[in-house]
């Protein structure tokens, strides 16, 4: 899941600043879930922006550019008569609405991680999107993300009853976990092995993904 933040009012009002009219777009699936860019945010907002908002509508996935032609279609003349689009949604899903509708688009959101949910409101990043997959190796947990250090092989000498200095030694040490994690799946061994050096080229920028 996208993790995202609201930016402040404020900043979203500089934003605004030469646009005398607003039609806002709000996001069915991770922004719905972080409570950033659902129903009642985009209802909130066309509030708070009060004569600005022409129209609104809460897209199911604004970055799958099918869904989206699917949900702002009956919106087109709406949106051609506002100056500008307001994107509560994830930085994907607002270059989409830009790329579909070629009208400025305003992000609304700050897009933060992908992370797991373990209940509304709490959110943790889990996955950098390296393109290098290598939890296999280590019990399931991401060292890239879960290690301060990013660190393939560990732990640093910063570790100190299996906490990490980064955080003044309150965050658990990545690589202990990835010990633990490993010995009850009777992997142990699998810590031992020296991983090489990250082979970067997989995470050219900017990524493509073409099957067919």
């Amino acid at each position: 899941m996208i993790i995202t933040k609201s930016k402040p009012k404020e900043a979203v009002l500089r934003s605004l600043e030469d646009i005398t009219k607003v039609f806002i777009v709000g996001c069915g699936t991770c922004a719905t879930l972080c409570q950033t860019g659902g129903e009642e945010q985009v209802e909130e907002m066309s509030k708070f922006l009060r004569e600005r908002s022409v129209g609104k509508v809460v897209v199911e996935t604004p970055c799958d550019i099918r869904v989206l032609k699917r949900d702002l279609s009956p919106h087109l003349g709406t949106i051609e008569s506002a100056d500008a689009i307001l994107a509560l949604c994830c930085g994907s899903g607002a270059q989409a609405i830009s790329e579909f509708t070629g009208k400025i688009v305003v992000p609304g959101l700050d897009t933060l991680f992908v992370g797991e949910t373990e209940r509304i409101g709490r959110f943790y990043e889990r996955c950098r999107a390296c393109g290098d997959c290598i939890i296999h190796e280590t019990g399931g947990i991401c060292p890239i993300v879960r290690c301060a250090k990013g660190l393939l092989n560990g732990p640093c000498g910063g570790m100190a009853n299996g906490k990490c200095e980064a955080g003044g030694h309150t965050r658990d040490c990545a690589w202990v976990l990835i010990y633990t994690r490993l010995k009850e799946q009777g992997l142990v061994e699998r810590f031992k092995e020296i991983r090489t050096v990250r082979d970067r080229s997989k995470r050219a920028e900017p990524q493509e993904l073409k099957t067919r």
